[in-house]
């Protein structure tokens, strides 16, 4: 009988390591790049990018191969797209948008079985050959909800005491936009309400989590950040900057 497949990222927080997640343009052949690289896990984007359903299952099993954990972020806190999305194999579901203890509690329900939650009653991709799976299933999949706006950092005590919730991640260019800082994340008042954030998170006991760069992530983890997600973008992009300089500059 089969076994299913391990959530590496999940297994990592839950003994209180560091997790790391890889973002950006991604399609299956990229995490077939990325896979062996040594990241825990790979975000697969949903809400501004255009996976199909079949492009989901496509990426997660490429996940699958190199034993990250694909997490993907749905584009609304909606139980019949979180239901399907993990139906079509992703271990993980990242929702956005969750300002209050409700939308926190709708988002973990729509992610695990009875008795935990309320998820559709339909064992998916990754139950092939899985015995026990619905249990399994509650025990692996990772639920991540994003604090976007201004609105759940004030909310942010009341969302803190929904359990089985495994990441709560703030994301910094929304909220510097709901702050009045748009396209400027790295205003002082909107790094003061991150870290603020991050801070009562961490003191809570539950696991922080944000979007960091090379310049940046130090920072955060001395901090106690414990999930900790970048793009590749960025470095292709520096990477192909520094090329062309050297051939301009000739």
């Amino acid at each position: 009988m089969a076994i299913m497949r391990r959530n590496v990222a999940k297994e990592k927080l839950a003994s209180g390591q560091i997790a790391t997640g890889i973002m950006g343009n991604m399609t299956s052949e990229i995490i077939d790049f990325l896979g062996p690289l040594g990241f825990d896990a790979a975000w697969i984007e949903c809400e501004h990018g255009s996976p199909s359903w079949e492009n989901i299952s496509d990426m997660s099993r490429a996940c699958d191969l190199w034993g990250l954990s694909s997490l993907t972020r749905v584009n609304s806190n909606d139980p019949g797209l979180i239901t399907r999305t993990l139906d079509r194999g992703s271990m993980g579901i990242v929702v956005p948008h969750v300002n209050n203890r409700e939308s926190a509690e709708a988002a973990m329900g729509a992610s695990k079985f009875a008795p935990l939650g309320y998820r559709g009653m339909f064992p998916g991709r990754q139950s092939y050959g899985v015995g026990d799976y619905f249990q399994n299933a509650n025990n692996q999949t990772m639920v991540v909800v994003l604090l976007e706006e201004i609105e759940a950092l004030r909310n942010l005590d009341q969302i803190l005491e929904v359990d089985y919730i495994d990441v709560f991640f703030i994301a910094p260019s929304d909220l510097s936009q709901t702050m009045g800082h748009i396209g400027n994340p790295g205003h002082p008042e909107v790094q003061q309400a991150i870290n603020t954030g991050l801070d009562k998170i961490i003191s809570s006991g539950r696991v922080a989590g944000t979007l960091v760069n090379d310049d940046n992530v130090e920072q955060y983890v001395d901090r106690g950040v414990k999930f900790v997600m970048t793009s590749w973008n960025a470095w292709v992009e520096r990477g192909s900057r520094g090329f062309l300089e050297k051939i301009i500059v000739n």
